[in-house]
Order: C-alpha cells, then sequence, then structure tokens
C-alpha cells in the first residue's frame, strides 16, 4: 500500500508471519528517506527502497518480529539503525544509534519526531511525521498492544498513547506496527472503555 502526503511517499509493506508493518518513507522533493521497523523478508523492503536515498532504519522496539531482516538490510544499504536504549536488553543488541524522547530526524525536507511511548516495552517509541505516526505496537486500531510480559505495563501503554499520541489531531492517520491503519478521530472515543477493561 501507498499513502502519499504533501509532502512524502510512504509504502507500507505487510510482512512475514505476524502480519508486520514495514514503512518505507520518502521525501518527494528529495529523494532521501527512513525505514520503520525492518521486521521480516528482507528482499522485499530493499525492492521497495531501491532508488531512495535511505539514511537508517527506526526502529519502533526490540521485539525480534521488528527486527528480523535488519541485518541483512543495514548491511544492503550501509546504514545504521536506530533504537531506544531501554529495549537492548529483549532484542539482544546495541544498536548503531540510541534513540531518545523529543529527538528529531531530517529527511530531505521532512522533520520526524520521536516520542517515548513506554508500555508495550519499557523502550517503545512512536515516530509522528505529521499527518501520520508510526505507532509500533503501542496502539492499534481497538485498542493498545500487549502488556503480557514481565517488563510490560498497561498502566504505561495507556498513559502513553492518552498523554502523548492522543494529543495529535483526530486527523492523523496512525501507522501501527501489525494490520490495519486508523486515525486518532476513530479510536480517541474509546480511551476509557480500554482503560477499563485493563489489557
Amino acid at each position: 500500500m501507498i499513502h502519499q502526503t504533501e509532502h512524502a511517499r510512504i509504502q507500507k509493506l505487510n510482512l512475514g508471519p505476524l502480519d508486520n508493518c514495514v514503512y518505507v518513507v520518502e521525501c518527494l522533493a528529495t529523494g532521501q528517506g527512513v525505514i520503520s521497523d525492518a521486521a521480516a523478508e528482507s528482499e522485499v523492503i530493499l525492492s521497495a527502497a531501491a532508488g531512495i536515498d535511505v539514511s537508517r532504519v527506526l526502529e519502533t522496539h526490540g521485539h525480534q518480529d521488528h527486527i528480523g531482516a535488519l541485518d541483512p538490510v543495514i548491511e544492503a544499504l550501509g546504514v545504521p539503525w536506530a533504537m531506544h536504549p531501554a529495549d537492548i536488553d529483549i532484542a539482544g543488541r546495541r544498536p548503531a544509534e540510541l534513540l531518545s524522547d523529543g529527538q528529531e530526524f531530517e529527511v530531505g525536507d521532512l522533520l520526524l519526531h520521536t516520542v517515548s511511548t513506554p508500555g508495550h516495552t519499557p523502550g517503545s517509541v512512536t515516530f509522528v511525521l505529521e499527518p501520520v505516526v508510526f505507532t509500533g505496537d503501542t496502539l492499534f486500531p481497538g485498542g493498545p498492544g500487549a502488556t503480557r510480559w514481565e517488563y510490560s505495563s498497561f498502566g504505561h501503554i495507556m498513559d502513553s498513547i492518552e498523554r502523548r499520541i492522543m494529543q495529535l489531531p483526530d486527523s492523523t492517520v496512525v501507522f501501527p506496527g501489525h494490520g490495519d491503519g486508523t486515525t486518532i478521530g476513530a479510536e480517541r472515543p474509546d480511551l476509557e472503555r480500554w482503560r477499563q477493561r485493563g489489557w
């Protein structure tokens, strides 16, 4: 699937056995780009990135299903990869670049913002490129991502969604880490119901 904004072209690739979403983001003016979550099927990712001047791979979190194609992709493109340091133990490896809350990346004429959204994992982040947002496994259509691990926190993921992601306009397109997309406006009315169900 291809989603185009005024300044960006976003290829959404649904790959691997868990229907992981990989996003190839390109600045329309300059041809520069980034990849969000090199999850699986490296050859498909590299084909989608052909002709784009990719500067790095950005990981929303350290779960193995989101970094499965990382090595062949960064090796083929000769670029670094970035992840929040709180997920180093989960990923079992240290990134070339450490992400931090508020960090910005210039991608040609685009400006991509890193927002810390812990809960699914301690180092989960969301990437904001208005009018779209890449939420990883923090926010999906119908609610928050899983928090079944000892390092996860339902309270934290709900706080991340409510205080960080839901501050964006209703029209913002949400690109999650698996499956279909949604919008902030479509999900906002269900916040209290999610909190009450407790998972």
